[in-house]
């Protein structure tokens, strides 16, 4: 079976948020590519690209009409902004196939607004809230056939690069830019099982400079990686959780909370780092499940007495909430849930899967159907 395959079919007209429909409607039968038991080709998760993208370019203060056209390589110039001073920023989002064969977007105006705000902290060209969703909803029609069923999903990777040829532009912004999304079926982030995480609790080092911890942008990414390697060559780590100046904030890619049977506790927004849309997501519907909502800063001390009784867990895009089972801080290991994912910790996973997946109710805008 091939991995990737050319999706063929009519489309019916798009109207998202200008005309009749919210909606973008996929009229044609489905001849599905994958089924459950195909997700584990699906790994690496991000390893296999649908084969096309959804592009549109920034000039002479306009953007291009959005367009398909066939994942090759780019024609990019050595010169081009985003190569020398980190003029890009992207999202990650999905798209999910319900039992009925429905096509669902989780959250796409969120992931707008925030990369929105991360096009104007860099100064590029910003691609609107309307082309933003719009473009997704073709790359997903696009991949229509490639989108496997749960617990597996489509995995969506809007990116901006700015791409003016000049080499002397440090202080300066590019006035030309390029918008894509790609698409990559992506199997559960649990295939080889549900495993707790280790983390490094580090309280020197910051994930990224405090200006720049809201923007997703690749430095950042690239600022916790070496660090990171590092920690796990020595502690069998899976990821850092940094804690600059005693103030716990997140890991080099997910959002942190400490939850117990009463509680969800993680720390307020902050220019410091990232406003996840998976973080807001669990912190409202743990509201509307009896959870108290508690956006306070905390400390590693604070943080290493909760682990005589509570949870802690990492949200993300692609894991939603991924149990820690052991913090290492000083040479020490303090455990966690018998060093399993926490009760609390599943059942908040579960509650926003179900939603994601067609099972629960939009608790309002979270779902847009393709």
């Amino acid at each position: 079976m091939n991995l990737v395959r050319q999706f063929v079919g009519p489309v019916s007209n798009c109207a998202i948020f200008g005309g009749a429909t919210s909606e973008c409607v996929y009229m044609s039968a489905r001849n599905w590519l994958y089924t459950a038991d195909d997700l584990p080709k699906l790994s690496p998760f991000g390893s296999v690209l649908a084969e096309q993208i959804s592009i549109s370019h920034f000039a002479d203060g306009k953007w291009s009409v959005p367009k398909l056209q066939m994942l090759s390589e780019f024609s990019l110039h050595p010169g081009s902004h985003c190569l020398h001073y980190g003029s890009s920023c992207f999202e990650g989002l999905k798209a999910y196939r319900w039992e009925d064969d429905t096509l669902a977007v989780f959250r796409a105006d969120r992931h707008a607004e925030r990369m929105t705000k991360s096009a104007e902290i860099l100064r590029l060209p910003i691609p609107d809230g309307d082309m933003f969703q719009t473009m997704v909803c073709e790359a997903v029609n696009a991949a229509a056939e490639m989108v496997p069923p749960a617990p597996g999903a489509l995995y969506l990777r809007p990116v901006l690069i700015g791409t003016d040829e000049n080499i002397g532009a440090a202080s300066s912004p590019s006035k030309t830019a390029s918008f894509y999304v790609l698409a990559s079926p992506v199997g559960s982030y649990f295939a080889a099982g549900e495993k707790a995480l280790r983390l490094l609790v580090e309280d020197n080092v910051p994930r990224t400079t405090p200006q720049f911890g809201r923007v997703k942008t690749g430095a950042n990414y690239a600022a916790a990686l070496g660090i990171t390697l590092e920690a796990k060559a020595k502690w069998n780590i899976d990821q850092i959780l940094f804690c600059p100046d005693n103030d716990v904030q997140e890991t080099g890619a997910s959002n942190f909370l400490l939850i117990d049977d009463k509680t969800v506790w993680t720390k307020p927004l902050a220019s410091s780092f990232l406003h996840g849309v998976t973080r807001n997501s669990i912190l409202q519907l743990a509201s509307a499940m009896g959870y108290e909502i508690r956006e306070k800063d905390f400390t590693v001390k604070e943080l290493l007495d909760w682990t005589s009784h509570g949870e802690a867990a990492l949200s993300g895009t692609a894991a939603v909430l991924a149990g820690v089972g052991t913090l290492i801080y000083q040479d020490r290991e303090y455990d966690l849930s018998g060093k399993e994912t926490g009760p609390n910790t599943l059942r908040l996973r579960r509650a926003l899967n179900d939603i994601q997946q067609g099972a629960a109710a939009d608790p309002g805008g979270w779902i847009k159907k393709v």
